[in-house]
């Protein structure tokens, strides 16, 4: 049986979470630095994005990025050039965990959560489910190893 869908007050899908964290242009600057895998200048990026914003615009957003501790930079010359001190996949991770650490800091409990997770990740891909319970083991090593070093 299919239970109904709900939109939760408060609560937003995954790609709405990383969008209100990055504004869409931070999001499109931080995928081309992942992209290009090389230190980056607001040249770079102005180049890269064909001129299709005004170079102030891309100072000012990787400055702002830099701000929030996304992006390193150091100076060369006039001009600073910029780094990703995460990669995509470690960003994604820490936003999934903020996300996951938010759901289950209320009041009913962790098990609906869980549950939840579950069922979704169940109807979803078996493959994936091995993989959460094979997670669940690691993980319960991992306790138990560090519980006899303390």
């Amino acid at each position: 049986m299919s239970l109904p869908r709900f939109l939760v007050r408060g609560f937003r899908p995954p790609g709405e979470v990383l969008t209100s964290a990055l504004g869409t242009l931070e999001r499109q600057v931080m995928d081309l630095v992942w992209q290009r895998e090389a230190e980056t200048s607001v040249w770079d990026a102005h180049a890269a994005l064909g001129g299709a914003l005004a170079y102030t615009t891309l100072m000012t957003t990787l400055d702002r990025l830099h701000k929030k501790g996304l992006l390193s930079r150091r100076k060369a010359g006039r001009a600073f050039i910029y780094t990703p001190r995460l990669a995509r996949h470690e960003f994604e991770r820490s936003m999934a965990s903020e996300l996951i650490g938010g759901l289950l800091s209320g009041d009913e409990g962790v098990r609906p959560i869980l549950s939840s997770i579950v069922e979704a990740v169940g109807e979803r891909d078996r493959a994936a489910l091995d993989e959460l319970e094979r997670l669940v083991r690691e993980k319960r090593r991992a306790l138990k190893l560090r519980e006899r070093r303390s």
